[in-house]
């Protein structure tokens, strides 16, 4: 049994920053890629950021580049999103996600385990 669980959300004014985690447990081990979605009312579920295990490769949205930065604790199996310069279109439920999958990584379906999401609101 593998359980991801994300912290950090809240609100916070355009121009503020957040940071979110993602604490994993269980048989929480040989993941490839560990990643960040979001997902607005009314809108699908999209990536935001994903980071490789081995630390080679990472994956930024573009609306998002420059402005959050995704990182991994290997030792403690948990991954970061440090969120900047935030703006209320970043406003949505967040959710940690985990594969051990290769292959594609910014659909919902690439993933197979999932945190139960924390909300995220900025204020205009």
């Amino acid at each position: 049994q593998v359980t991801l669980v994300e912290s950090g959300g809240g609100l916070v004014q355009t121009g503020g920053s957040l940071g979110l985690s993602c604490a994993t447990s269980g048989r929480a081990f040989g993941w490839h890629v560990m990643a960040w979605f979001r997902q607005a009312p009314g809108r699908e579920r999209e990536c935001v950021a994903a980071e490789w295990w081995s630390g080679d490769k990472s994956y930024y949205l573009d609306p998002v580049k420059g402005r959050f930065t995704i990182s991994r604790d290997n030792a403690k199996n948990t991954v970061h999103l440090q969120m900047n310069s935030l703006k209320p279109e970043d406003t949505a439920v967040y959710y940690c996600a985990a594969t051990r999958r290769t292959g594609a990584y910014t659909r919902p379906d690439d993933y197979d385990y999932w945190g139960q999401g924390t909300q995220v609101t900025v204020s205009s």
